[in-house]
């Protein structure tokens, strides 16, 4: 949809026109992608089999740690499971038994109804990088990230077509004060998009006040009973579950909050060496943490996480756009699938510095991998940079751009009528072009996908513009995009409440830092 009309076009005029459409201030989001392609599945009936059967062993043999919070482990102790200290161990089929009660399809709605999105079944969603402390871009090169960066990237992902998501910690402001940040990030994607967005885990507090202000933004009968939010729920593999991420999701899922339960892994140093034996504790950690989430509230809605990077054995440094990382990011889809939960993994992910080739080359193994392997909810979508510890504004307008292949490689291809194409075939027939044919003249603004940012020009037109590689032409773009950004509307009292909510709660603590 567009909420910014274009200007009309003048009389007459054509070419004039066409320019004016193409520069016109369009702020436009494509809906969220409905796959209509086959899914990518590597492992067989045996190896599935095999990775639950060792998954269950480890509940029941080895067992997790729950950390700090002992309400937890009555909530365990009165399921059945044996919980000795702060190991749980958890009978084979209980944990799964559990998680049964979660539900298949999440619905995430926006305050803008038209940018509702879902999550589960063929759908994928596509949500801006989350936690980098650091920022960098052309301008001011790598630098710790302000609240003045957090809004900018709001506005970029508000601005961008093929982002469904205006995500969560899209960088960590650290000029304002850890336990009041929250407030000001989350009121950045409130008032800046009307996307949906995540709420704060960094505290089960924080948890709580991201529902408050989310009871203000749509109203509290409606909160309760509807998802507005979807949270990043961390687990600290191996194999522990802290009382700050628990704690967290205890909140969300108490209000009918979504949380992304994900196992958060370097295989090598958090998890084995191998594809299979990663799978199997993702699994064990994923039917744990999930069956949990079900222990608090009984369908409580939850996406089966896995962020899994492998390492170089040289530096230590983590790796990305692997192919062991792909094989177990399908494997893990495939886990997902079989316990009827939406599924979230991957992203642009990569090691580079800079926006560079090899950024390119990882981000899109990753998208790729993502697109066949079944993910409904991607983070670190766009913007990703030097294994995220960056949050990089030239590559989250370049990502960004390249999710747009996403979705029509998503469409499948169509074999209708005006597919086949014989009338045009017909009407050229030997020898002929198809430029001006009438099948080419209908179809010809949306039989490709177009980028809104790479360059084909010829060598002389792109040589007398500057000859700018892409972070330049990306550079340009963002600010383009930022000088034309346009504020959603929002109803005066509902800001007025948000601003009073926000101005109250933060005078009631003094600043903290730490």
């Amino acid at each position: 949809m567009t909420e910014t009309a274009a200007p009309r076009r003048a009389r007459g005029g054509g070419g004039a026109a066409r320019r004016a459409e193409r520069t016109a201030v369009s702020i436009e989001t494509a809906k969220y992608i409905e796959r209509n392609i086959p899914l990518y599945e590597p492992l067989n009936e045996e190896a599935l089999e095999i990775i639950e059967a060792n998954a269950d062993t480890i509940l029941e043999e080895i067992g997790v740690n729950f950390v700090n919070n002992p309400a937890a482990l009555d909530r365990w102790r009165a399921a059945g499971a044996n919980v000795q200290g702060e190991r749980v161990r958890i009978p084979k089929g209980l944990a799964r038994k559990l998680c049964s009660t979660a539900p298949s399809r999440i619905i995430q709605h926006a305050r803008n109804p038209a940018r509702t999105v879902e999550i589960g079944g063929n759908s994928l969603v596509c949500a801006p990088v989350y936690g980098p402390p650091f920022v960098r871009d052309m301008d001011g090169g790598r630098r710790y990230a302000t609240m003045d960066d957090f809004r900018k990237f709001v506005k970029l992902g508000y601005m961008s077509k093929w982002l469904h998501h205006s995500g969560g910690t899209v960088c960590e402001p650290t000029d304002v004060a850890v336990n009041k940040r929250h407030f000001d990030m989350l009121h950045a994607h409130m008032t800046l998009s009307d996307k949906p967005f995540m709420g704060s885990v960094t505290e089960p507090s924080r948890a709580q006040d991201s529902v408050e202000m989310c009871e203000i933004l749509f109203g509290k009968e409606f909160v309760q009973e509807n998802t507005v939010m979807t949270s990043l729920i961390n687990v600290n593999s191996p194999m522990t579950f802290d009382d700050v991420m628990m704690g967290s999701m205890e909140i969300y899922a108490q209000n009918n909050q979504a949380c992304i339960l994900s196992p958060f892994i370097v295989g090598g140093a958090m998890a084995p060496v191998s594809v299979i034996g990663t799978l199997t504790q993702v699994l064990a950690e994923a039917l744990a943490g999930i069956a949990y989430s079900q222990l608090v509230r009984p369908g409580a809605p939850v996406i089966f996480g896995a962020f899994v990077t492998s390492i170089d054995m040289n530096s230590g440094a983590p790796t990305f756009g692997t192919p062991e990382a792909s094989h177990i990011l399908y494997g893990a889809g495939q886990l997902a699938r079989r316990m009827n939960l939406p599924y979230r993994s991957g992203g642009g992910l990569c090691g580079s510095k800079l926006p560079d080739a090899q950024a390119a080359y990882e981000s899109a193994h990753t998208h790729n991998a993502v697109l066949l392997g079944g993910v409904n909810f991607m983070l670190h979508a766009c913007g990703w940079l030097e294994g995220g510890l960056v949050s990089s504004f030239e590559k989250f307008v370049m990502d960004a751009d390249q999710l747009g292949v996403l979705h029509h490689l998503a469409r499948g291809v169509m074999h209708d009528e005006n597919g086949q194409a014989m009338d045009a075939i017909r009407e050229v027939g030997p020898g002929g072009h198809y430029l001006g044919c009438a099948h080419t003249q209908a179809n010809f603004k949306n039989a490709f996908w177009r980028s809104d940012l790479l360059d084909y020009k010829p060598f002389e037109t792109w040589e007398e513009e500057g000859a700018r590689d892409t972070m330049t032409l990306a550079n340009a773009r963002m600010q383009r995009m930022l000088d034309t950004y346009q504020q959603p509307p929002l109803d005066e009292g509902i800001a007025e409440g948000l601003a009073d909510y926000i101005a109250r709660k933060k005078a009631s603590v003094p600043d903290a830092f730490m």
